[in-house]
């Protein structure tokens, strides 16, 4: 699977799992959180709500794919 065929995909997001979008290429590091959303440090991607975007460029969170750690 490349790295672009990924979007979207949850079922193998672990909780300490870094995401980046694939629009701005933004990172979500769960141990940073989201200050700008006011997500606390330590916050899964998988546990973000629904409606969070990224913080850059208001991409929704199916646009977020796995890097590597």
């Amino acid at each position: 699977m490349s790295i672009f065929e990924n979007f979207g995909v949850r079922q193998d997001v672990t909780e300490g799992m870094r995401l980046e979008c694939g629009i701005c290429w933004t990172v979500y590091d769960p141990a940073d959180g989201d200050d700008a959303a006011q997500i606390a440090s330590g916050t899964p991607f998988a546990v973000l709500p629904d409606d969070w975007r990224c913080p850059n460029c208001d991409a929704p969170k199916s646009k977020f794919m796995a890097i590597a750690s």
